[in-house]
């Protein structure tokens, strides 16, 4: 029986040329081999299985390669280079500090360090995991490392760099190695399973690397459990049934639900995907990043962005363009604010349902707002110059008058801070301005439609207060904002003019965000297209001055004169 060999030994790069995703540090190295500028010590730093070590090996033989190629390349041919790949060259010492990391292991090794090499030029003393050496062998170490003998050369390497002492750090050159790409991982593998004749999906691939988290080592481990999985094939539902990894079609169909205001099917998918084993952070992240892609999808510019295969790419980019980015941006906080209570709720389940019920009511409730302009038909283009006239260049503030303004009760007010004398109030109108002719074309259609059907009806308060009450329940996100809304009280003016009083500045901000949703919402339960909204700040401030005691004495004796008569007979002082 032939002796099996897993794909990360067997394809094992002995080059730096075949090196995954390391081209910066190998050119790098390749280029200081040919120009003979070799220092004394090297630290690789890196997440594990990036190839730390093996470019270690590889830097070993080739520096002692007799017939060094032209591109800094060993000849793999020479007896330094055969003892290599044979694993019998004397010049190549591996030390794991995490079994040998007492004073006495490095004693050990400044010993060896002394022997010049029979064979070749450098002797390379490689010391893997070099973090778990403790400080008394960091100590040790030190003078070897700073002055070693000319034929010496160490390579430490370590996936935590944070913990190597600092004087260690500054005798050494620094190579730091980075995850390897997505794209990169999944080249490698295509090659792997064409030497193999093992069949694959490009989609299994695409899985296999994004679980792999940037290791090339771990994909390859990945790679091969996969293909036992499958008898001998790579298959996508093989990779997610071996994997613990969610169907993309998962959250596919939960988005179609949720873009249709449907939280009951998306609450049906959220069980399915719980009985096939899946815990609610599991799903709640893979929301969240499915989000993420279809945010990604929206942009040419963020496409690259995007880690999947070419048919995954494809449905990313058809649902995108029926989720806007608001919801997408909305979905993906929800999404994270679920994600960190879940470990602290005691009920975690009803926390991810609440969350696909809160997303499913983002949709329905642009839904609400948007479905008088869906239904109407195109306005004349006559109609729809003289519209685009009355659009104003910019988002102006405009100060109104009391004189303006009748109310039933009207206050006492002190001068504003405007030029306009003796004004209590000050009315602000916002008209939102396009910032391009394509979107006051788009504002002046939306206008037109939401006239052509409704029917500029009349109505009294108590229909508008019904109508702005009805507004004020539909904010969910901020129940302070909610409230506040309920509390005004807006009143019926001439001219299908509406008016609210609000009392304080931060109230006036934020429903003068809101102005278009709420005018779009009067006007649709209100059946009626001329209604602006005039929000007025009440800026009166009324002062009262606290009584001293002679002032509180003064009064009361006026109401009752015995006291005064009582204060001056027994000479009485007053605090």
């Amino acid at each position: 029986m032939e002796n099996y060999q897993v794909s990360a030994r067997k394809y094992r790069p002995d080059s730096f040329d075949m090196v995954v995703g390391q081209a910066a540090l190998t050119t790098t190295l390749k280029n200081a081999i040919k120009q003979r500028q070799l220092a004394h010590a090297y630290l690789f730093c890196g997440p594990r299985g990036v190839g730390k070590t093996t470019c270690a090996r590889i830097f070993a033989k080739t520096i002692n390669c007799m017939n060094l190629k032209a591109d800094g390349e060993a000849c793999n041919q020479c007896e330094s280079c055969n003892s290599f790949n044979q694993q019998r060259s004397l010049n190549i010492f591996e030390l794991d500090a995490a079994s040998n990391n007492s004073v006495d292991g490095i004693r050990q090794l400044t010993e060896q360090v002394r022997i010049p090499p029979q064979l070749g030029t450098y002797k390379v003393y490689i010391i893997d995991e070099v973090h778990m050496l403790s400080t008394q062998a960091f100590n040790a170490f030190l003078k070897t490392l700073e002055e070693p003998p000319h034929h010496a050369i160490f390579i430490l390497a370590t996936t935590e760099k944070h913990k190597i002492l600092p004087t260690i750090l500054s005798r050494c050159q620094i190579f730091d190695f980075n995850r390897i790409g997505i794209e990169d991982i999944v080249e490698q593998l295509r090659f792997v399973a064409k030497s193999e004749h093992i069949e694959v999906e490009e989609e299994a691939l695409h899985i296999i690397a994004v679980k792999s988290d940037g290791g090339m080592r771990d994909a390859l481990s990945i790679f091969d459990q996969v293909a036992s999985y499958g008898g001998g094939r790579v298959h996508y539902q093989a990779a997610i049934d071996n994997l613990n990894v969610l169907d993309y079609d998962y959250f596919f169909k939960v988005m179609d639900a949720l873009t249709d205001g449907d939280y009951a099917q998306a609450l049906l998918i959220f069980d399915d995907v719980l009985n096939h084993g899946f815990d609610g952070q599991h799903f709640i992240n893979g929301l969240a990043s499915h989000l993420r892609d279809l945010l990604m999808s929206r942009d040419r510019a963020t496409l690259s962005l995007l880690e999947v295969g070419p048919a995954i790419r494809n449905k990313y980019g058809e649902q995108a363009q029926s989720c806007s980015q608001g919801f997408l941006i909305t979905g993906l906080r929800l999404c994270n604010e679920c994600d960190l209570a879940y470990r602290d709720s005691k009920n975690k389940r009803l926390l991810v349902e609440l969350t696909l019920i809160r997303l499913a009511q983002l949709s329905d409730s642009k839904k609400k707002i948007i479905e008088v302009l869906e239904e109407a038909p195109l306005p004349p283009l006559a109609d729809l110059q003289a519209t685009t006239a009355t659009v104003e260049p910019t988002a102006a503030i405009k100060v109104k008058p009391v004189a303006a303004v009748t109310t039933p009760t009207p206050p006492t007010p002190r001068p504003a801070k405007t030029h306009i004398p003796n004004t209590g109030m000050r009315s602000i109108r916002i008209k939102r301005s396009a910032n391009t002719p394509e979107e006051a074309e788009a504002a002046t259609r939306s206008e037109q439609q939401k006239n052509s059907v409704l029917e500029n009806k009349t109505f009294d308060e108590d229909t508008l207060k019904r109508a702005w009450m009805d507004f004020a329940d539909t904010i969910e996100e901020d129940i302070h904002l909610s409230n506040a809304l309920k509390m005004l009280q807006p009143m019926v003016r001439p001219e299908h003019r509406v008016e609210v009083l609000v009392s304080n500045q931060v109230v006036q901000r934020k429903l003068e965000q809101l102005q278009m949703e709420l005018l779009n919402h009067l006007r649709g339960k209100l059946r009626n297209s001329l209604i602006q909204l005039d929000i007025l700040l009440d800026e009166r401030e009324e002062t009262f001055k606290p009584f001293t005691a002679r002032e509180k004495f003064d009064v009361m004796a006026k109401k009752n004169p015995n006291l005064l008569l009582l204060y001056k007979t027994f000479g009485l002082d007053i605090h």
